[in-house]
């Protein structure tokens, strides 16, 4: 007698909407004269989430093992031998402007006010500095990205028996974790999502009416009939058990500038903005020029000062004679490779710490002020040739800013490719102090004055150095 066969005659679904609570990178691997990093984009001109992301996504937050179990596997060793995925993924398209997902070939208006922001969806310029204080090689680059607040629906269908009917929760628990990130630049302030809307439903394949709706069910995301009686369901975020959440609660003091890279007809160096979507009413809304403080720029803050102390607090000095006392910077310091990773092809790492964008509307009546500058020459007392520029701030208005973070909790406990030394949550510590004092300067032209904020840190429950 042959093997018999699994029958899975249930059908787990979920319709979901979630919306991008910072910008997504969803790179195609292919650039134009723009930039050197395509969004992702559909039929219609407009950014969507392939269902292999989403699946690739799910897959690595179940863990090795569960994975086998929702998405298969086939064994190197024994060929014959493996299970095809249970976990079926649509891709994710845009929601439209009436709250219509915009599903196959459209006649989008892209003179509308709202889909005119997607005909030149927003670059964002990158550069990282080394421990001189100068952009490193081939350390300069940009990429597109896709606005905060642009929403998804996407569906999720899983098959099983009828003693697995909870494991769609076990995947939708892993959308709403409090860590889940779509794309790429996870690390560096992209992918952070929110989910908006969920339905789900039970289907028995052995009752004729479960029957009758699973083959009348249309594959359309933007065919509402199937989930029209369905209610949303509630639940709230849920916090995940392997990352520490901090809270850094940064005011302002005067003036700061994150460079945008390009000059306007008042200023050679003008502060990045942002748009970002609000669907706080009845249709989503553009909110232009608003204040952007990148996740990114926060990030290279705080590796070049976390380096600085782990040096301080091993004894690691320039003076040193010995050859394994001497200051370790970059990804050669474990403090830094073990919290930001490292891209280096002999010791690719992940990063294991979690940061945001922030991009918020400026408060108060002036969002920017113009900064003359000028070196003057000590022999004429003249202005030196060149030297005369003047620079874009903004205006710091006392606003407080609320950056969020998480820190796996390997950085605590230590791990196969992190060695265990108290030394690096001890660093990374003194390096937040310093932000909140005012002693760690963020953005452009901080020896000018600028970058300085005050705040508080809210440190995880329990956490104790």
């Amino acid at each position: 007698m042959g093997e018999q066969k699994v029958r899975y005659n249930y059908r787990f679904l979920a319709k979901i909407v979630m919306e991008a609570a910072t910008p997504l990178s969803i790179g195609t691997g292919q650039k134009n004269m723009m930039t050197k990093a395509l969004v992702t984009t559909d039929v219609n001109g407009l950014p969507y989430i392939p269902g292999t992301t989403l699946a690739g996504i799910m897959r690595h937050a179940v863990g090795k093992e569960q994975a086998k179990t929702f998405f298969g596997y086939q064994d190197e060793k024994k060929s014959k031998e493996g299970e095809g995925s249970k976990v079926i993924f649509s891709e994710g398209r845009m929601v439209g402007v009436d709250g219509c997902v915009l599903d196959g070939l459209q006649k989008i208006d892209f003179e509308d006010d709202f889909y005119r922001h997607f005909n030149n969806l927003p670059i964002r310029q990158h550069v990282k500095i080394d421990d001189q204080g100068v952009s490193q090689d081939r350390g300069k680059f940009d990429e597109q990205i896709v606005y905060k607040g642009t929403r998804f629906c996407f569906e999720i269908e899983l098959l099983a028996q009828e003693e697995e009917c909870t494991r769609m929760d076990e995947v939708l628990n892993r959308l709403y974790s409090n860590v889940f990130r779509v794309g790429g630049g996870s690390r560096s302030g992209f992918g952070e999502m929110k989910i908006v809307e969920c339905k789900t439903k039970t289907l028995n394949l052995e009752l004729k009416d479960d029957l009758d709706s699973y083959m009348n069910k249309s594959s359309d995301l933007s065919n509402t009939d199937f989930w029209d009686k369905i209610d949303t369901v509630k639940k709230d975020v849920i916090p995940h058990l392997e990352w520490k959440e901090y809270l850094l609660e940064l005011t302002a003091e005067d003036f700061f500038l994150f460079g945008s890279g390009f000059s306007n007809d008042k200023a050679k160096m003008t502060p990045v903005s942002e748009a970002y979507i609000d669907w706080s009413t009845e249709k989503p809304d553009f909110k232009d020029d608003n204040i952007l403080i990148p996740a990114a720029s926060v990030k290279g803050a705080l590796a070049h000062r976390v380096a600085f102390y782990w040096n301080k607090l091993n004894k690691c000095f320039a003076d040193n004679t010995d050859k394994d006392k001497q200051p370790l910077v970059g990804t050669e310091n474990p403090a830094v490779l073990a919290l930001f990773g490292s891209e280096d092809a002999e010791k690719r790492l992940p990063g294991n710490l979690l940061i945001s964008d922030i991009i918020e509307p400026p408060k108060g009546k002036t969002k920017t002020k113009l900064l003359n500058h000028v070196s003057i020459d000590r022999f004429t007392g003249g202005a030196i040739k060149g030297a005369l520029f003047t620079e874009e701030v903004t205006v710091g208005n006392a606003q407080s800013y609320s950056l969020r973070f998480f820190v796996n909790k390997k950085i605590f406990q230590g791990d196969k490719d992190i060695k265990e030394e108290s030394t690096i949550p001890e660093a990374f510590h003194l390096a937040l102090k310093d932000l909140c004092e005012g002693m760690l300067p963020l953005g452009g032209g901080v020896n000018r004055g600028n970058g300085c904020f005050s705040g508080e840190l809210i440190k995880p429950k329990g956490l104790v150095l």
